[in-house]
């Protein structure tokens, strides 16, 4: 086996016994875990989490999921002998990463370890102890419901490999920032064309939002940058649908895929608007045709992810189902696309960034 699927995780963690309470792999974590149900079809684990410390019982909370865009993400970022740390992987998305790297270290092919660190100051590098790291080592398994520490030489540059790199924007004179800073306003508008820049890789024509289409970029303006659509009047999946299409004009970036499929329709939510993004795509989707292939996602920084959260679980947002697409997974994948000039990828890779939000 030399890759591992999300389907591995999954039945690696279906052998740990459902009748047992877990420590967190930190010691400083006084919370415990306890396996509900794993569902192997869905890809997806319930499990149970309390801190009795706290006065909490397993009574006391409800069941949450570790999701398979969770494990897919993982599963995609490890290689055999090769140390990975789930924090860095996940950034800040998803709040089971304890709980996933916890029940991973007590299956028999996750150790955890510390691999040294290269520190590099004013051109001088060292070596320093570094953070903990689990690692699959397929061919040295150890009790299973047990975590075992294995020693290793392996040294890891924390120097990002992968960066994104941004032409400069330049705003019309007559452009109105609203509410939102320049600051805020120009990292909206890069966010914007990271979608953009990825919808081109994966081969979707993009609509950018009718008030952003003159902002400067690679001096062009983005409305006339190629695989940006001029006018949504147009588009065949619209031409019926009047009300939907005003409702779309000002929608941040949605992606059109062969005139037949709109595979994501995505608000750009900076701090503060995580409502207000919703309410423009629940606007949208109340006027048009319920395509199931259409994904609604909110597109915001990594550290907002709990008020997404709290806010797509509110009743009159449901039937959107939201995703979260956190800064850090639009990065990444636009760098990859800058870098690998990814083709050929499934909508499936595509969900592995994108977190779906909705409590069911």
């Amino acid at each position: 086996m030399e890759k591992l699927t999300a389907g591995n995780l999954v039945s690696f963690i279906d052998q740990l016994d459902k009748k047992v309470n877990y420590n967190y792999l930190n010691p400083k974590n006084r919370g415990l875990i306890k396996i509900v149900s794993v569902e192997k079809s869905e890809e997806r684990i319930w499990i149970n989490r309390w801190n009795p410390s706290k006065g909490e019982t397993q009574n006391t909370k409800k069941p949450t999921t570790i999701s398979s865009e969770m494990l897919w993400r993982v599963a995609n970022a490890i290689s055999a002998n090769q140390p990975f740390n789930i924090d860095r992987i996940l950034g800040a998305s998803f709040n089971t990463r304890s709980v996933l790297e916890t029940l991973l270290a007590h299956t028999p092919l996750f150790h955890y370890c510390y691999p040294g660190r290269i520190e590099s100051i004013a051109g001088q590098s060292k070596i320093k102890k570094g953070h903990k790291h689990l690692i699959w080592t397929p061919d040295k398994p150890h009790k299973t419901g047990q975590v075992k520490e294995t020693k290793t030489e392996i040294v890891i540059s924390e120097v990002p490999t992968l960066e994104v790199v941004y032409d400069s924007l330049i705003y019309p004179v007559d452009y109105q920032l609203t509410e939102m800073s320049v600051d805020i306003q120009r990292r909206h508008s890069q966010i914007q064309v990271a979608l953009y820049l990825i919808g081109k890789q994966l081969n979707y024509r993009t609509w950018i939002a009718q008030n952003d289409k003159g902002i400067l970029y690679q001096q062009k303006r983005l409305g006339e940058l190629d695989g940006v659509i001029g006018s949504l009047n147009s588009e065949k999946l619209l031409v019926a649908y009047d009300e939907a299409r005003l409702a779309a004009l000002l929608i941040d970036c949605i992606w059109f895929k062969n005139g037949k499929l709109m595979p994501a329709v995505m608000e750009v939510e900076h701090s503060t608007g995580i409502t207000s993004g919703l309410t423009r795509m629940k606007n949208f989707q109340d006027r048009f045709i319920p395509l199931q292939d259409i994904r609604y996602v909110i597109v915001a920084p990594d550290e907002v992810r709990d008020k997404v959260v709290k806010e797509a679980n509110k009743p009159q947002f449901h039937s959107l189902n939201t995703r979260f697409f956190p800064y850090s997974a639009v990065e990444e994948l636009t760098a990859l696309c800058q870098k690998r000039k990814i083709r050929g990828v499934t909508e499936e890779f595509l969900d592995c960034y994108m977190e779906p939000v909705l409590n069911k």
